[in-house]
């Protein structure tokens, strides 16, 4: 398939702001806002056009959960909020939910469990983020029987990182000169 840039562009402004339920869990990009307290609220959120600097959608997209914080708390980061077991809790109930799952934070061993109880699920897909972080990433897989199944992956070394040019196949790689 082709899509026209500007087409690719809008898609890939929406898919930060998505957010999907799966069955009893609800996967999101960053986290929960004090403006968002049930999935209707959600729902009702604007995802076309940049990511704005405050409000819901800035929220659901940079917010972080904190281990140490209960409520909401204004995130270090400078966007979004930290939140914290006792909002998770709350929101989890109003909503009918069991877990949260989401990404947007650097876990070295590629997934976390923010909280005891496994209400909050962080899983990182970048391995060696930046370059430099040396973690582990990993793919949640959610399976028929709702079991999870982390695929884990280290980054590719360096020496595996380019295509020789015989593997490439000349009809859509023009020769290089």
């Amino acid at each position: 398939f082709f899509f026209k840039q500007k087409t690719a562009y809008e898609i890939a402004q929406r898919l930060v702001g998505s957010e999907m339920c799966i069955r009893d869990r609800l996967c999101v990009h960053g986290g929960l806002s004090p403006y968002v307290p049930s999935l209707d609220h959600l729902r009702t959120i604007d995802r076309v056009g940049e990511i704005p600097t405050q409000g819901p959608l800035c929220d659901i997209t940079w917010s972080d959960p904190d281990p140490k914080v209960e409520e909401f708390e204004t995130s270090t980061r400078g966007s979004g909020y930290q939140f914290g077991h006792k909002v998770v809790e709350q929101f989890l109930r109003i909503n009918g939910l069991q877990q949260i799952v989401r990404s947007h934070q650097l876990v070295e061993k590629g997934y976390e469990y923010v909280f005891p109880d496994k209400s909050l699920l962080t899983v990182w897909s970048a391995p060696n983020y930046c370059y430099r972080c040396g973690n582990i990433a990993s793919v949640l897989n959610i399976q028929e029987n709702m079991s999870k199944v982390f695929d884990l992956f280290a980054s590719v070394s360096d020496s595996s990182k380019c295509v020789p040019y015989k593997n490439m196949v000349p009809y859509f790689f023009q020769p290089l000169s």
